[in-house]
């Protein structure tokens, strides 16, 4: 997804398998068991290079979409037929069905043993945003395996998450897997651009009568060192995003010669109106969206005075919100941001150009709407020779439930805290960027966002310099009778394969062996 956050392959696999079981604790049926086989705790050798052969192949089919209406179609047909070679058993089996939707996105559907049970949907995408080769370390669609990792432009922006979701079924398909619950796959061609591959999956599915249980996409982190002074690991699920709107801004004004320039020209009337927009931001909105439940969750977690600070929000408002302010993550979270991406004007350093354009993108707070932030936008500018054109546009997505009956949520929660014990908080938050998911807010309430991937303030400082590095947790995971077992679990400092002039920050390398240090296995937590 555009300028956000990733999933490993780790998670895809997990929450493959997780999401096949379904918790009576949740107020679901309580004969809902998989009983399917004893499934071993280790992946083979020859299972290990497969998975590793099959997502730098995936890497190396340069599947970028510009937009709509700009796409490398050719590598998109490519990776539909890429991955019938990858995973046969995915594709030959008698219960799943596999269907090419606007022409090359995927819909799977695998059926479970018990049609009455209301099935879920797991989404990736395997389109990849433009990857000029300046600031790249290797060609950014090689796939090159360097010091334990693999380089690549889709290594984590989205197409570990497709070839996991599919290696996961595919492995599992082979040791005999029959799950009792329905559950879909969606792998869409055009994220990055439009999202049309994912409206059409979500029409399909709506014009069949589907109704989903939850839907589970990228999105969210575990924070790590996020807070000063504060040493615990917060792993984020989103249960929202932001909306947006692009914004083109146009002043049109008689063109002349710069011998003898007019008072005012179209490039500083524009100039002066987007600077009045940098200079006001949108209002602070504290009150909505999932902000005041984090603080008060996490308030037990700090000394005094701040405890008392953060237990009662609303109170102390004002001090909350200036210290959020200061830094543009947490900004972020407490307003609209206003971000100006574009400015066009002239043709010749000798020329008065007549018309100068610039495109300002919104991420709007859930507080707000569209309308709202364009009236708003008018009133700042405040200059009628300014024109507003609206490009695109969609208000924020609805809030997600997290309460303890909220069955998504739980087994996301439950399942991060069972495989990373290091992280005890986990809170509901608001993705800042947005993904495929919004479009089957018709078919749930339930739509959840997250990658088990260890972020720090440092990952963000290196998007525009050096290539960064990331220690990272990557869990294997399998199923086990009605238990969850750890299979092998890495931490180690893995170097990552970045552009760093791109604005897609997520655009790392997956390492080679995740398996290559070995923990003691042990049993989890059931969540049954």
């Amino acid at each position: 997804m555009a300028q956000r956050c990733l999933c490993v392959l780790a998670l895809a696999a997990m929450l493959l398998l997780v999401f096949a079981t379904v918790s009576r604790s949740m107020g679901l049926r309580s004969d809902e068991h998989q009983r399917e086989s004893r499934i071993p705790a280790e992946f083979s050798k020859e299972e290990r290079v497969a998975m590793k052969e099959a997502l730098k192949g995936a890497i190396q089919i340069p599947t970028v979409t510009f937009s709509y209406e700009k796409a490398n179609t050719t590598a998109l047909v490519e990776f539909g037929k890429y991955i019938y070679k990858v995973f046969p058993t995915v594709l030959s089996t008698s219960f799943i069905q596999h269907e090419v939707v606007e022409e090359y996105s995927h819909l799977f559907t695998i059926k479970g043993s018990d049609p009455s049970l209301q099935p879920y949907l797991l989404m990736a995408h395997f389109d990849v945003v433009p990857a000029p080769e300046e600031g790249w370390e290797v060609p950014p669609f090689s796939g090159l395996e360097r010091e334990g990792a693999i380089y690549g432009r889709g290594t984590l922006d989205d197409k570990n998450s497709v070839m996991a979701l599919l290696q996961a079924l595919e492995l599992l398909l082979i040791r005999k897997y029959i799950p009792r619950r329905s559950f879909f796959i969606s792998l869409g061609h055009d994220e990055e651009s439009s999202g049309t591959g994912a409206q059409k999956v979500s029409a399909l599915l709506q014009s069949r009568g589907v109704q989903l249980a939850f839907v589970v996409d990228e999105g969210g982190f575990i924070l790590d060192d996020f807070i000063p002074d504060f040493k615990k690991p917060i792993a984020l699920i989103g249960v929202s995003e932001k909306g947006s709107m692009n914004l083109l801004l146009q002043v049109n004004m008689s063109s002349g010669h710069s011998s003898a320039p007019p008072k005012e020209t179209s490039i500083g009337i524009l100039a002066a109106a987007v600077s009045r927009l940098e200079q006001t931001p949108m209002p602070i909105i504290f009150g909505s969206g999932t902000l005041v439940t984090v603080l008060r969750q996490m308030a037990d977690e700090f000394p005094f005075p701040v405890d008392k600070i953060l237990s009662n929000p609303r109170l102390f408002e004002p001090l909350i919100t200036r210290f959020m302010e200061k830094n543009p993550l947490t900004n972020a979270m407490i307003r609209t941001t206003t971000a100006l991406t574009i400015f066009e004007a002239g043709i010749k350093v000798n020329v008065i150009p007549s018309v100068a354009k610039a495109a300002v993108n919104f991420r709007i707070h859930s507080g707000q709407t569209v309308q709202e932030v364009l009236e708003l936008t008018k009133n700042i500018v405040a200059d009628n020779r300014v024109q507003f054109h609206v490009m695109t546009a969609f208000d924020p997505l609805p809030i997600s439930p997290y309460d303890d009956k909220a069955l998504g949520y739980q087994l996301l929660r439950q399942t991060i805290q069972s495989v990373f014990p290091e992280v005890n908080i986990t809170i509901p938050g608001t993705c800042l960027g947005n993904t495929d998911s919004r479009f089957f807010t018709d078919l749930t309430t339930g739509i959840y966002r997250f990658n088990p991937y260890y972020l720090q303030p440092e990952d963000l400082k290196r998007v525009s310099s050096s290539p960064p590095r990331i220690d990272g947790n990557w869990p294997l995971f399998y199923k086990d009778g009605d238990n969850w077992v750890i299979g092998e679990k890495l931490v180690e400092s893995v170097p990552l394969g970045a552009n760093p002039s791109s604005s897609c920050l997520w655009e790392r390398a997956y390492p080679l062996d995740p398996v290559s240090s070995t923990y003691k296995m042990g049993r989890l937590l059931s969540i049954l």
